[in-house]
Formats: structure tokens, sequence, C-alpha cells
């Protein structure tokens, strides 16, 4: 199984790499994206490990960060949707699939 990411997801992760860049440094930044990728191939192993959200989505939370990815399983493959701060406007990239 793998994963991909849409355009509006990848856009997601851009940004709050950057935001803890710019706030923490290139350490937390990696860190950052490193935790993503952890879940990420987490998803791809185990795709029901996600809380059941709308429309065939799950959402599963990174750790030490306040973000979850919003994914969908299909025929072996996992399609992160949104990279959503738990901040942020909780309609954020529901319009995606």
């Amino acid at each position: 199984m793998t994963y991909s990411l849409h355009r509006g997801a990848e856009l997601d992760l851009l940004e709050a790499a950057k935001f803890y860049r710019q706030e923490g440094g290139a350490k937390l930044a990696n860190r950052f994206l490193n935790e993503f990728e952890r879940v990420a191939k987490l998803l791809v192993e185990f795709p029901g490990i996600g809380t059941p959200a709308e429309g065939r989505r799950r959402v599963h939370p990174l750790h030490d960060f306040p973000y979850s990815l919003i994914y969908r399983e299909n025929g072996g493959h996992i399609r992160i949707l949104v990279v959503r701060g738990h901040f942020r406007d909780p309609g954020h990239g529901e319009s995606r699939r």
C-alpha cells in the first residue's frame, strides 16, 4: 500500500513546516516533517487506525504537534486530504476529495 497527498494537503504541510521553521528553527520543522512521515507510514500499514469521520474519511493526530491527518483509504491506497491544525477552522479542507 502507498500514500499520496492532495495538493491542498501538500500546501497545508508546507505551510506548517514553514511556521515551525520560522518560530523554532530547522530542527523543529524537521521534527514536524518526520512525525508527519511516521504517521503517514502508520496509516499505510494500518489504514483503519484513524477515527471514522464523514464521507469515508478518517482522522489521525500527529504526536507532539497540534495537527491531524484527514485521509481516505481506497483500493489499497491512502489519500491524505488535509493536514489540519487543531487551532484552525474546523471546516478547513472539508471539500477536498
